[in-house]
């Protein structure tokens, strides 16, 4: 046989066409090589948001003059504050904060005015929401500057001595759930979610996928099963790997990060499992997709940047623009953040958790139901 000594510039073009060629066929690929960046850039240029305003803020207010209505003025135009309604009472205030359905509550109490206009000194109580101390740091640090605009507006002829010397009156401002802005209370139950969404998904993707490489995913379902009790058998051990990883991240937070736990244990685990459930359901589909354990990697990829990005894990989710929220809403990892956030920090109960819980199972119904009616197409 002959021997090719040297380099051949026509065999290494040759091997050349051949790549791009086989890139050409492999369509999911070759969707990655244009998809990623292009979802980053879209991501980090337009989604991203280290400085949220416009955040929703409920009224408290017991004193309905004209210069509490201009404190309530001043915050609207300063872009951080979105007022969206009043709330009759503190408790109602509270529930609201809870359930994650509010960033503030400003409490305005009776006789504010009164005391004002004697020199009493009153102040104003702003309840916020610090579980994510991003989202309040900078709407909370534009207060002081918002008392002193009204001040100088509202202060002026017979009430311009009240400017003179300390301020007339101020704003007491209360962080629930984390005064102290310690970002690992926020970040620990939130790693859970994601480290789960991408052990879950990659490790469901290639379990199946490998077994269609190797032709045995083909001898299973010609036993005498059917293809949802194939795919829920061997789905089962993987969700108790998913516990094991809850279990070692709550024993780290509690121990290592000092996170406080307010909630029920069970509650815990039983949005983990939801959240499971969920994440395990995209993999089946993913394996559905994907024709080999490359495929399955890319996709999973593709899944799990807008998961870290657009779910209030790194970044607040109220300062994304509204078709961010929109895809983010799409996704699990944004419920089971609020509802592991809201049990351990908040020491939410059932009804504060429900507006988390239902879309999480809903999820996961329809793409069970969906992979159980392609899940067998895909194996011909």
């Amino acid at each position: 046989m002959k021997r090719r000594n040297g380099f051949s510039l026509a065999r290494w073009w040759s091997i050349v066409l051949k790549e791009f060629i086989q890139l050409k066929r492999d369509r999911i690929t070759f969707g990655m090589i244009l998809g990623i960046p292009i979802l980053q850039m879209a991501l980090f240029g337009y989604a991203i948001n280290t400085n949220p305003k416009h955040l929703d803020t409920a009224i408290i207010s017991a004193d309905d003059t004209d210069i509490t209505r201009s404190f309530i003025a001043a915050m609207q135009n300063s872009s951080y504050f979105k007022v969206v309604g009043t709330l009759p009472n503190e408790q109602a205030g509270r529930d609201a904060l809870a359930r994650g359905q509010l960033l503030f509550v400003i409490n305005i109490p009776a006789g504010f005015t009164r005391q004002l206009l004697r020199r009493e000194h009153p102040s104003l109580l702003i309840e916020a929401d610090a579980t994510d101390p991003t989202a309040t740091v900078g709407a909370l640090a534009a207060v002081n500057g918002i008392v002193q605009s009204v001040i100088q507006k509202e202060l002026t002829g017979p009430l311009a001595m009240l400017q003179a010397g300390p301020p007339p009156f101020s704003v007491d401002v209360h962080q629930l759930y984390n005064p102290d802005n310690i970002t690992q209370y926020n970040v620990v139950p939130g790693l859970m979610g994601v480290i789960l969404t991408l052990t879950m998904v990659i490790m469901t993707g290639l379990a199946i996928t490998r077994e269609r490489e190797r032709g045995t995913m083909e001898n299973l379902l010609a036993m005498p099963a059917t293809p949802l009790e194939v795919m829920t058998g061997k789905l089962l051990p993987y969700v108790g790997i998913g516990l094991i990883q809850a279990t070692i991240i709550l024993l780290a937070a509690r121990f290592v990060f000092n996170v406080p736990f307010f909630g029920n244990l069970g509650a815990v685990y039983l949005s983990t499992l939801l959240f499971i459930a969920a994440t395990l359901t995209v993999g089946i589909a993913f394996s559905s997709l994907a024709q080999n354990q490359l495929q399955a990697i890319q996709l999973s990829i593709f899944y799990f940047l807008p998961n870290i990005l657009l779910s209030g894990f790194m970044f607040p989710f109220k300062g994304m623009p509204a078709w961010a929220q929109f895809i983010g809403n799409l996704l699990p990892l944004t419920y089971f953040n609020r509802l592991i956030r809201g049990i351990l920090l908040k020491g939410n109960g059932w009804a504060d958790s429900w507006p988390s819980v239902w879309p999480l199972i809903v999820f996961t119904l329809v793409l069970m139901v969906i992979a159980a009616a392609t899940y067998r197409k895909t194996l011909d």
